[in-house]
């Protein structure tokens, strides 16, 4: 089996998995890349006030507009995380994202041009296009990998977007640096570098397949399907893979799609639904997204001399335990490292707050420094990707994509909140900030202990009996299968990962747990078979 596996890992796909991967790319570039440049943005806040109303700007008009430049990200996500489905299935995964990164380039170009105009609100318009285009692709991005990879390695290839994310940070944080591109007349250039990566990946796409799922499934091409499988695959043979996606797409098939409404009316969704939501409020609501908007500021609180180092020793860190995730997932199982990470993250934020009470004590901002790294290893250890595995465990094939919509949508709107919100909050509570999201942790933490099923290894029954009542029905009678089909394709794709962060949760499960990605999820069959 081994060997087979290895004969199924081509060249081809590889150069394939990684030009989708350049957009996960991008949206952790896009993230990360606000942070360094703070001091400079604010001064050109300042500038432009100047030039147009002849008085310097309020402290607290420069916060709100430096709060709405990095959240208004979020806003762009929101709207472009439901739109995902939409344009997936009408253009197909790879045109799609040849024409989404069209929306790179505007959203660049906005903002490297912001200080020639003269215009801030460029800037904010810019990052509100960067975040549509970044919604859409992190749903584009897991859809594409999960899709074109062979089914035995389809969870492990599915951790490419998380790692990508987290790799897009550190090289945002690298450029930010003020001798590359972080200094006074270079920032916009660093904004709109998202441009380059942009142009690269429409130069490449044409050189990859479609989605063989998408041909075959949805447009109904058998032979085109299985000359792109044949590419990706290295072999004549892919007969049992394209029997695998027939045998799918029926099972997909005979269970009834549930709308949004429905999802919130039915009583046997509503426990999972609350557990859904919950943990993608626990992930954003943790503070992760404060520390990484606002990590130098931190670091220069608490007396860091070099904060940017400090900041892109956090993004070293982040990409480690990313990679260690992957691996103990299926060991330590989802609940336990849920747990693990958010009380050590609620540790984390404690030692924070001291650190930054007691700068002035020798030693206090290498205190800052640990606190900050441990917080970030804590992230990416549980409520960093497993939120997203849970989700797509906690809900069969009919209610995923819904239940992914509206968990993607409480997802990108905390992200919104935090990012909004914090400068205010440094404002008005000082170092004492930290103790709101310790707060939030410890929180989270019980209702996880208390309410949270562990999902490893289990059989969407039994994880319905765990919440105490009979799975939700499905439809038997199969209405218009090549519809719904199509529906449970493409719907999932809400910004897993999203995230940040992001999230696709490294799982290279045993049969019984879900895989991945939504739409690509093999728990489907299980589903199925126990229904």
């Amino acid at each position: 089996m081994e060997g087979q596996q290895e004969k199924q890992v081509t060249g081809y796909l590889l150069f394939s998995l990684g030009t989708a991967v350049i957009g996960s790319l991008q949206f952790g570039y896009n993230t990360g890349v606000i942070n360094a440049p703070e001091q400079k943005l604010r001064s050109f806040f300042n500038d432009t006030w100047m030039e147009r109303y002849g008085e310097p700007i309020s402290p607290g008009i420069c916060t709100i507009v430096w709060s709405v430049a990095v959240a208004i990200f979020s806003v762009g996500g929101m709207v472009g995380s439901f739109s995902v489905g939409v344009m997936a299935n009408r253009f197909g995964r790879r045109r799609s994202m040849f024409l989404v990164n069209s929306l790179a380039v505007i959203g660049g170009l906005l903002m490297g041009f912001s200080t020639i105009c003269s215009s801030y609100e460029m800037v904010i318009a810019g990052r509100l296009v960067i975040g549509l285009f970044c919604g859409l692709f992190t749903g584009l991005t897991p859809m594409y990998v999960g899709e074109v990879s062979p089914t035995p390695l389809r969870g492990a290839f599915g951790t490419l977007h998380q790692l990508g994310v987290v790799v897009g940070i550190l090289i945002a944080q690298i450029f930010g640096l003020e001798g590359l591109l972080g200094s006074e007349k270079l920032w916009p250039l660093l904004l709109a570098l998202t441009v380059a990566p942009a142009i690269l990946q429409c130069i490449l796409l044409p050189f990859c397949p479609e989605s063989p799922r998408f041909l075959l499934i949805n447009l109904k091409q058998e032979e085109q399907a299985r000359k792109a499988l044949v590419r990706l695959r290295g072999s004549e043979d892919v007969s049992k893979d394209l029997q695998e996606m027939k045998e799918e797409s029926a099972k997909m098939a005979m269970e009834k799609k549930v709308t949004i409404l429905e999802l919130f009316r039915s009583p046997s969704y509503r426990q999972p639904l609350l557990v859904a939501v919950m943990l993608q409020l626990s992930q954003q609501l943790s503070g992760i997204n404060a520390v990484f908007y606002y990590s130098t500021g931190i670091f220069e609180s608490a007396g860091v001399k070099q904060p940017i180092y400090a900041t892109i020793g956090a993004g070293v860190v982040n990409t480690i335990f990313t990679v260690v995730s992957l691996f103990l997932v299926e060991k330590a199982g989802r609940r336990s490292l849920h747990l693990l990470g958010l009380g050590g993250m609620a540790i984390s934020a404690l030692l924070m707050t001291i650190s930054l009470l007691l700068k002035t004590l020798p030693g206090m901002s290498y205190v800052a420094i640990t606190a900050v790294m441990l917080f970030v290893a804590m992230f990416e250890l549980g409520p960093g990707p497993i939120p997203w595995f849970i989700v797509a465990e906690l809900f069969s094939q009919g209610p995923r994509p819904a239940a992914m919509a509206v968990a993607g949508c409480c997802n990108w709107t905390a992200n919104f909140l935090v990012g909004m919100s914090f400068p205010k909050l440094v404002e008005l509570c000082g170092p004492w900030v930290f103790l709101i999201f310790t707060t939030f942790l410890i929180l989270f933490f019980i209702f996880t202990f208390i309410k949270v099923p562990e999902t490893r290894g289990k059989t969407f029954d039994e994880i319905a009996r765990s919440f105490g009542g009979a799975p939700p029905p499905t439809s038997s009678s199969v209405e218009d299968p090549p519809a719904s089909a199509s529906a449970a394709t493409t719907l999932p794709a809400s910004p897993v990962k999203e995230k940040v962060p992001l999230v696709e949760a490294p799982a290279a499960a045993p049969p019984p747990a879900a895989e991945t990605t939504p739409l690509e999820d093999k728990s489907n069959s299980t589903v199925q078979e126990s229904v």
